[in-house]
């Protein structure tokens, strides 16, 4: 674990963007299923199924280098 004065090494800062990353995608499923589960409830008759249930490792990739991009904006 880095003191808080040094700056974080690369590896540090790619898991911390990895770590957000899947933060992010897992987050967005919690909330499509909540959204889907009150639709259901509501509308009985009018059931919607529940989308993609896992984050693959392309997607957290992809992500993370999203938020490094912007990290990295000037």
């Amino acid at each position: 674990m880095s003191n808080s004065n040094q700056p974080k090494s690369g590896f540090e800062i790619r898991a911390d963007l990895l770590n957000q990353a899947q933060g992010l995608l897992e987050g967005n499923i919690y909330r499509e299923n909540d959204a889907v589960n009150t639709h259901n409830d509501s509308f009985p008759n009018d059931k919607k199924p529940l989308g993609t249930q896992f984050v693959s490792t392309e997607e957290v990739i992809s992500t993370a280098r999203q938020l490094n991009e912007f990290v990295n904006e000037k």
